[in-house]
């Protein structure tokens, strides 16, 4: 009995400690730059953005553009993909009952990038120079393409025997993406000089055309959000198996196949705004199990806000530690996420046998 109540009795803190880290990871992100800002004055100018606050920032008009037309939106996209990534990670480890599931490991990433470059190569978005600014049926193209990809994984790995265990889930995921991404160097191959912008793309970036990115994921992001944080009780009952879920009334099937969706909905957004960025479904949740318990009651609001401030942190080193240039978050996250993965696979290795 104590076990099963520490997690609970941590929640209240640790999400005090979660919201903390947002608010410091984005004061960080919007402050630091090519041209720092003080940080006292950016937060005093972004408590200006809250209706009937007045305070004076000390900010030139100038800087105070750069603060809320070019640095705050690009902050706001990362804790939102962040946010989304970490809790879709999170809502697959409990679904699949695999410590490894992730996002980018299930072959999900992959898909919804084949589908995103399908939709420019063949529909024309992007031609401009730029894939930020993307029309709404991109989201939607890598939602199907995501769904593809984890349904595919996941009859793969049924069809590989022992119940479809975690390892070869996991082996089906790395083929899926294998697959996926063959599809999708063939289209780069084919069309590569009016989608010359999705090479960057691949490796991820938050760069924005101001708020219009976040405007894009922002539905989708709310709609999974609601979904899978609903859904968390659901999956600490799932935990203890199929059979004792439905003598508590729960159709475990159903269930799965809402929260699938749903984690896949999230993840299609995140990829379609900011292209492929790996890891921080492993990183984030498995952190937050080690420090705020087991619960998925715990996890996936933590991995949300916990996440949302790892991308927008790791953000601010990928736009600094190269400066003036700008290293791709989606190098600085596997770099991260490399070793982390080594230590959770080594950890897991009771499962995966």
């Amino acid at each position: 009995m104590p076990s099963k109540a520490r997690p609970a009795g941590l929640r209240k803190r640790w999400l005090v400690a979660g919201v903390f880290a947002v608010l410091v990871a984005l004061v960080a992100g919007v402050s630091l730059g090519p041209i720092s800002l003080p940080a006292g004055s950016v937060a005093a100018e972004l408590l200006n953005l809250i209706p009937g606050v007045h305070l004076d920032s000390g900010l030139s008009e100038r800087e105070i553009a750069i603060v809320t037309e070019l640095r705050l939106p690009r902050v706001v996209l990362g804790l939102l993909v962040g946010g989304l990534l970490a809790l879709a990670g999170g809502c697959y480890q409990g679904v699949f009952r695999n410590p490894l599931a992730d996002p980018y490991l299930l072959g999900v990433a992959a898909g919804a990038g084949l589908a995103v470059t399908a939709a420019i190569a063949l529909g024309g978005a992007g031609r401009q120079g730029a894939i930020s600014g993307l029309p709404m049926t991109i989201p939607l193209a890598a939602f199907a393409g995501s769904l593809l990809a984890v349904t595919m994984t996941y009859v793969l790995g049924a069809a590989g025997g022992r119940g479809g265990s975690p390892a070869m889930l996991i082996l089906a995921g790395v083929a899926v993406s294998a697959f996926l991404s063959a599809g999708q160097t063939y289209l780069l191959q084919r069309h590569s000089d009016s989608i010359q912008p999705v090479y960057s793309w691949l490796l991820g970036r938050l760069a924005t055309a101001g708020w219009h990115d976040v405007l894009l994921v922002l539905p989708y992001a709310a709609l999974t959000t609601v979904v899978v944080l609903l859904h968390r009780r659901e999956l600490d009952v799932l935990a203890v198996g199929d059979d004792e879920a439905r003598s508590l009334g729960l159709h475990p099937q159903r269930t799965r196949y809402l929260l699938i969706a749903a984690a896949s909905l999230g993840t299609a957004a995140a990829v379609s705004a900011t292209g492929l960025i790996g890891f921080v479904g492993i990183i984030v949740p498995h952190t937050v199990r080690l420090l705020a318990g087991s619960s998925y009651r715990a996890i996936l609001p933590l991995s949300l806000l916990f996440g949302g401030a790892f991308l927008a942190l790791t953000d601010v080193v990928a736009r600094t530690v190269a400066a003036p240039s700008e290293v791709p978050i989606g190098v600085v996250t596997a770099l991260l996420g490399g070793p982390f993965f080594v230590i959770v696979l080594r950890t897991a290795r009771r499962v995966l046998t």
